[in-house]
């Protein structure tokens, strides 16, 4: 996909995204800002990783 492709495509699903979702978006977009792209491959993995194993994390704190 194109870059505008990209945009046109994000705008229609924020149209349809819950307000707390939009929030978590906005947050995301602002701190990606100015990164590198390996940066945020990193922190990409990283929160991948966290996601997944929440529960697990969850458990250990406990």
């Amino acid at each position: 996909m194109s870059r505008e492709e990209v945009k046109t495509a994000i705008n229609q699903l924020l149209d349809n995204t819950p307000e707390k979702a939009l929030q978590e978006v906005y947050d995301y977009l602002k701190s990606v800002q100015g990164k590198s792209d390996k940066s945020v491959s990193l922190s990409q993995n990283l929160r991948t990783i966290l996601t997944e194993d929440k529960e697990l994390l969850e458990r250990l704190a406990q």
